[in-house]
């Protein structure tokens, strides 16, 4: 079976082609960090530095991550909303009708 014959100029392109998917690739993987900052900071107004996502995904990998922004939701919601306890009166609000509110 013979091997296919491509000019120098098509192997260029095709190595300049692998090399611009290859740089795509690494910025898409170092800016994973920034990303998910923006995206924590847009959607529940959190701000955190994309070093210490970095720093916390080295460490403990994506599980660490995952259990920091768990972290980091369940203090801000507790900033902004009473203590719930089991002895806290059940909120029935949602449940009742529209008619009798």
């Amino acid at each position: 079976m013979p091997m296919i014959n491509l000019s120098p100029q098509m192997n260029l392109i095709l190595i300049a082609t692998a090399g611009v998917l290859l740089l795509l690739l690494v910025i898409s993987f170092l800016s994973r960090p920034r990303v998910f900052t923006q995206y924590l900071e847009h959607m529940t107004g959190i701000k955190l530095a994309p070093r210490d996502v970095a720093r916390v995904f080295k460490s403990r990998g994506k599980a660490g991550v995952r259990d920091m922004f768990l972290e980091l939701i369940i203090r801000e919601d507790l900033k902004d909303g009473p203590r719930i306890t089991p002895d806290s009166k059940p909120d029935l609000e949602i449940l009742t009708p529209d008619q009798k509110r």
